[in-house]
């Protein structure tokens, strides 16, 4: 089996999975999730923080957001890049801010008004995942947005500052990721249960 159709096989499996999570078990899940993440010195060290809004299951980042937001945190969405293919940008993202339905249907923060974030200039980036190793190895939707959005994280003297962290419900663990040379690993894989540094 080649690798591609090993993560292709994995994807649906874990896509499953997910969405087959109740609402009491996702709504329980964040809940967890955002305990095990406050927890944490980079996360209450962080000034800068990107999440997401969940989609197809993914685990939901709506206390964690609210978290930021009380502690003072400015907290960003990705967008798709207008212009560079297969990348994204972070918008900051407030209560009251507009939104709007990209072309995968995922809702994010219209520009307007507002300066885009570098990803580099982040401090924290929180990203969902798929499936994840203990490794650090993350399996995505296929895009390869947050590796090329990241790839600066490949040079020997990048930025290097901007802390990775995976977010994701415990099920969503494997023994072993197969990785290619262009992944970018994660510095730590945040779920329900617990909390893995790589």
């Amino acid at each position: 089996m080649s690798t591609a159709s090993e993560k292709q096989t994995l994807r649906q499996q874990m896509r499953s999975a997910r969405r087959a999570l109740s609402p009491h078990q996702q709504r329980q899940n964040a809940r967890l999730l955002c305990r095990s993440v406050e927890s944490q010195l980079w996360f209450q060290q962080a000034k800068s923080i990107a999440l997401y809004l969940p989609n197809d299951g993914e685990i939901d980042t709506g206390p964690l957001i609210q978290l930021c937001w009380l502690s003072g945190k400015k907290v960003f969405l990705p967008r798709l890049h207008p212009t560079a293919k297969h990348r994204l940008i972070f918008v900051p993202y407030t209560a009251q801010s507009k939104m709007r339905l990209n072309c995968y249907q995922i809702p994010e923060p219209m520009i307007q008004g507002l300066k885009p974030r570098p990803a580099w200039a982040l401090s924290l980036v929180m990203f969902p995942l798929v499936a994840f190793d203990q490794k650090g190895g993350r399996l995505g939707m296929g895009g390869g947005y947050y590796d090329r959005t990241f790839s600066f994280k490949h040079l020997p003297k990048g930025m290097n500052s901007t802390k990775l962290i995976g977010l994701a419900h415990d099920i969503q663990k494997v023994d072993s990721l197969p990785t290619e040379s262009w992944d970018i690993p994660l510095q730590g894989i945040a779920t329900d249960k617990d909390y893995y540094p790589c």
